[in-house]
């Protein structure tokens, strides 16, 4: 072998030189961390968990390599997306063939792809009308919050600042959750899961403490991908769905996330979300301390009204019994005319109708008297023309029983009975001899 102008005694095997170029290859910084483009083919997930294929363009391919475990790979990633890779170069010394071991793989246009599922989630939450929902009111002061972030990040350093120094000793419980990566979106819904847990009378007295009424969702600024988990839809969900009011502080200002479009109140930082949410305690012991003030000086003049009031009334009082007396005995006068008025009124009221209805007694009594006697005229005449008398003075009899009783039919006949014949000047008495019927 040869190195500059010097030759080795004899030929290298193989596998030496193979291993030789692998250790040039792994040491050599030119050929470490290399951040390449191209377009994936061959795309293969084998069942060992490692992720084998080439990546081309118009001037060459190298073949890849992702490890299991070793990044997370997008699933958007597939056969035929342009990627950049960040990968260091190997050889693999049984087949003597080079490729990259990938760490860390993204799609070019990733943030391309993934502005229109934002876009589309937005129209589809649009037209199911949640973006127009009524959101809940944020309590005035808050009596224990739950803050859903990163555990340890700096954004939740700044927020415990904050609230240390905005009211000291309010409640707080903090649920830590990965906020950028694959897992981030399950993380967040799970800890909106559990603030809403927190907010049930059962747990706050299962662990002697308010519940929780109010959430803050928050997460530091970073790049649009590293904040992209507040843009999927089982967060906006979880944020929807939830039962006390969610406060969204991801990001910066200029970051506008569907998380945002959806929460019961958006800030522009997790700093921000403090200074809406969390009043100041010297503020409202100051505010206390003036209403204070202004409800004793309002009670002071109550009492001062009262009292002028109160003497103004024993004034009233002790003038009070001769201007009753006069007033009284005015009262009695008035009385006294209106009942003598009423009393008149009522006397020549009652003797009109006297006069009215003796008036009128007197006209129905003759008019019923006049009817009356004609009526006896005319059953008197009727009586007349009916009487057995004058029947019998036009040259009838009436034929009676010695008992008195009328006899008006033959069949009332016996040979030999008495009878009586009544005639219209006297009586005659008779013996049947012979009855003919007809």
């Amino acid at each position: 072998m040869s190195a500059g102008s010097d030759v080795t005694t004899g030929p290298i095997p193989v596998g030496q030189f193979v291993n030789l170029v692998r250790n040039t290859l792994r040491h050599d910084k030119l050929f470490q961390n290399q951040v390449i483009k191209g377009e994936i083919t061959q795309w293969k997930r084998h069942s060992n968990g490692h992720t084998y294929f080439t990546l081309v363009d118009s001037e060459g391919q190298i073949s890849a390599v992702i490890w299991q475990g070793r990044c997370t790979i997008d699933s958007l990633i597939e056969e035929g997306s342009v990627v950049v890779v960040i990968a260091n170069l190997d050889l693999w010394a049984k087949a003597g063939k080079i490729q990259l071991i990938v760490n860390r793989i993204e799609l070019v246009n990733k943030l391309g792809i993934l502005e229109e599922q934002k876009k589309q989630l937005i129209a589809s939450l649009r037209r199911e009308g949640a973006l127009d929902r009524m959101r809940m009111k944020l309590p005035m002061i808050p009596k224990h919050i739950a803050i859903i972030t990163g555990f340890g990040s700096a954004a939740l350093a700044d927020m415990n600042r904050l609230m240390d120094n905005r009211w000291p000793g309010l409640r707080r419980t903090i649920i830590g959750v990965t906020v950028q990566g694959e897992n981030a979106p399950n993380e967040i819904v799970r800890g909106l899961l559990a603030a809403g847990k927190l907010a049930t009378p059962e747990y706050a007295k299962r662990l002697s403490q308010p519940p929780v009424d109010l959430i803050i969702l928050g997460r530091g600024g970073g790049a649009p991908e590293d904040l992209w988990a507040f843009n999927l839809e089982p967060v906006v969900r979880g944020i929807i769905a939830s039962r006390i009011p969610v406060v969204s502080a991801v990001g910066h200002e200029s970051d506008l996330l569907v998380a945002d479009l959806v929460a019961d109140l958006r800030a522009s930082t997790p700093s921000n979300a403090i200074e809406l949410c969390v009043p100041e305690y010297d503020y409202h012991q100051m505010l206390s301390f003036n209403l204070n003030e202004r409800l004793n000086e309002a009670a002071n003049r109550l009492f001062i009204d009262w009292r002028k009031e109160l003497y103004l009334l024993q004034t009233r009082l002790l003038n009070a019994p001769l201007k009753g007396i006069f007033n009284a005995n005015k009262s009695v006068t008035q009385l006294s005319h209106r009942l003598t008025n009423a009393v008149s009124n009522q006397f020549v009221k009652a003797r009109q109708n006297l006069e009215s209805i003796s008036t009128s007694l007197r006209l129905n009594i003759q008019k019923s008297l006049a009817e009356e006697a004609t009526k006896l005229a005319v059953i008197e005449s009727a009586l007349n023309s009916s009487h057995p008398r004058n029947v019998l003075q036009r040259g009838y009899s009436m034929l009676t029983s010695k008992s008195g009783s009328v006899i008006s039919s033959a069949n009332e006949l016996i040979q030999g009975q008495q009878i009586i014949l009544a005639l219209a000047d006297g009586d005659a008495k008779a013996t049947v001899d012979e009855i003919e019927k007809r």
